[in-house]
Parts: structure tokens; sequence; C-alpha cells
């Protein structure tokens, strides 16, 4: 009798002692960190983000350089943040063993982004190339010339096929790769548009040269209106007569007005004096600019004029373009466009 009670006894401590471990496991469990606490962040390591990497690449990178302590945390506060969607691609210094959220904020911090190269819609090649002469982290080569362009073109021009965006190059990257690189982006651009296949009776370049246009031209709201003008003028052989096509050839990038002798100059990018479409495009177009090439909006203008910043107006009167003029100058004299 003794003996069962004392096996009993045994069963039932065996069994709480179980119980108790298990307790005692949950709760470890439970309390095992999911995140660096903060204020204990470490040497930086550098984190490459590709154009279009996922969420989840991003934060398995930064818990395999133990910059998070679990990549299912970060990857639950990307899903949650309405700002990890502007993680930029390039190369970033991010501090080791940190929160997941300062994570997310240090990938979004442009400084944090090493040697980081802006191209911005409206940029032209020469502007590129001095960007790219100028980084420091680049090695520099002398085969730039050697790239092919997308469209093929008499000119073998680059100008325009560059995608406007923000690029970071590992160190030792030659100028001839971070110019193809920058190439091949712009061919994954277009490749969102139907450019390729062209619109009306115009090739796909000459739609480039349209949209670089547009980029100088008009404010983005206006660019499929302005669009239309353009067409408008080349279906009835009216020259363009833009002034930045003109500004683009004489090296007057950037200014408001336009002399009549400028307007003489003889270029073959000169819309006063020839008809048509200049040789190449005068800028790098955003896809914006190449959505609305190929989408005008209807209408029956052939002029339009910013009259003050914002303030841009058509028209198919040129008496009503003459007196938009007239207060187009006066604004000008009034400092508007300062």
């Amino acid at each position: 009798m003794i003996k069962e009670l004392l096996k009993k006894r045994s069963v039932q401590i065996i069994g709480v002692i179980l119980v108790v471990s298990l307790v005692i496991v949950i709760l470890l469990f439970a309390t095992k960190p999911k995140d660096y606490p903060p204020n204990s962040a470490g040497a930086p390591v550098l984190i490459a983000v590709s154009n279009g990497e996922s969420g989840t690449a991003i934060a398995q990178d930064l818990a395999g350089k133990s910059v998070v302590l679990k990549a299912s945390t970060l990857i639950v506060k990307i899903i949650a943040s309405r700002t990890a969607v502007g993680i930029a691609p390039g190369i970033h210094r991010i501090d080791t063993h940190i929160p997941s959220d300062l994570a997310i904020a240090e990938l979004l911090d442009q400084k944090r982004i090493v040697d980081s190269i802006s191209v911005l819609p409206g940029s032209t090649e020469s502007d590129v190339l001095k960007l790219l002469h100028g980084a420091s982290s680049l090695m520099q080569d002398d085969q730039l010339n050697a790239i092919t362009p997308i469209f093929a073109n008499s000119n073998n021009s680059l100008e325009g096929q560059i995608a406007p965006e923000q690029y970071s190059f590992q160190p030792g990257t030659t100028t001839e790769q971070a110019l193809s690189t920058m190439v091949k982006s712009f061919s994954n651009e277009i490749s969102q548009t139907k450019i390729q296949l062209g619109y009306l009776n115009y090739q796909p370049y000459q739609l480039l040269i349209i949209a670089s246009l547009l980029q100088i031209e008009a404010d983005p709201t206006d660019y499929s209106k302005a669009a239309r003008v353009i067409y408008n003028r080349l279906q009835i052989g009216m020259p363009l007569q833009l002034n930045s096509t003109v500004q683009y050839a004489a090296g007057l990038r950037g200014k408001i007005g336009l002399s009549t002798a400028a307007t003489k100059i003889l270029s073959p990018y000169n819309t006063y004096l020839h008809t048509g479409l200049p040789p190449t495009p005068i800028s790098n177009p955003s896809l914006p600019a190449i959505v609305a090439t190929l989408n005008p909006a209807p209408g029956n203008w052939l002029y339009f004029i910013t009259v003050k910043p914002h303030d841009t107006r058509f028209t198919d009167s040129y008496p009503t373009f003459q007196k938009w003029v007239v207060l187009f100058n006066a604004n000008v004299a009034a400092g508007d466009f300062k």
C-alpha cells in the first residue's frame, strides 16, 4: 500500500515538474527578443538595394549582416510602413544592431546613400557625363562612346536615353558600366509604354524627341496638351518655334526668354528656322512625358505659353497668343519667374 502511494506521489511530482518546465519554455520563447533594443547601434555596413528589390530580400540581407535581429520582424514593419516604398536603389551605409523601425528610417535617408548620382528629368547627356566624371567612387574610362543606344540614330547619340532616377554604384565600377546601367534602366522604363510600337506615322525615336521637348516646355499637368500642339504644328508643316531647342543648341538652357538674334542661329536645332523635329532629343524625359507623347489631349491648339509659373495657356488664335506674350513679358519684368 505504501509503495503504491509513493509511486503515485512520484508520478504527480514528475507531472508537476513537466508542467513547470513547459511553462518556463513557453515564457522563454515568448520573451525571446525579436528586435535589437534602442541605443545599441554598432559599426555601419554597406547594404546594396537593387532597383525593384522586394522588401523580403532587403530584410533578409539586413538580418544576415546583423543590421536587424530578425528578418521576419523587419518584413512586418516594412509591410506596415507607408514610407518604405520610397527606399531608393543604391549602396546604403546602415548601422548594425538597430531596431527595425530605425533600419527603415536609415534606408530612407538619402544622405546615407554612398556616392549618390541623381539624374534629373530634363537633364542632358552632357549633364550626366559631368556627374559620372565627378563621382569619386567610379573608375574613369574612355569607353563611353561604345555604348549602343536603345533607339538607333544617325548621331549615335544617347541623348534622351538615360533614365532619370537616383543611382549608386559599388566602388570600382567604371564610368562606362555606370552609364550602361543608366541606359538599361531607360530600356526597362520604356518597356512600361508602347513607344516601341510608334504612334500615328511617327517612329519611336521621333516620339522620344517629342517627349524631350515636353519635358522642358511644359508643366507635367500640361504635357498632353503641349503634345497636341506639337502634333498639330507638325501636321500642317508649321515650324515648332520652341525656345528650348534653340537654347539647347546655343548653350542657353535655363534662360527664361530668347533674343531675336538667337532665333536666327544656324543650327538644325533651331526650330524657328527649320520645320519638323530637331535631330535628337534635347533632354532625358520622364516617364510621364513619354506617356503624354503617346496620349495627346484632343484639341486644335497651335500656340501655348506659360505666362507665369504654373499658368500655361493654349489657343488656336494668334492674336490671343500675342496678348499672352505681352502678359508674359510683364510678368518677367515683375520678377514672377525668379
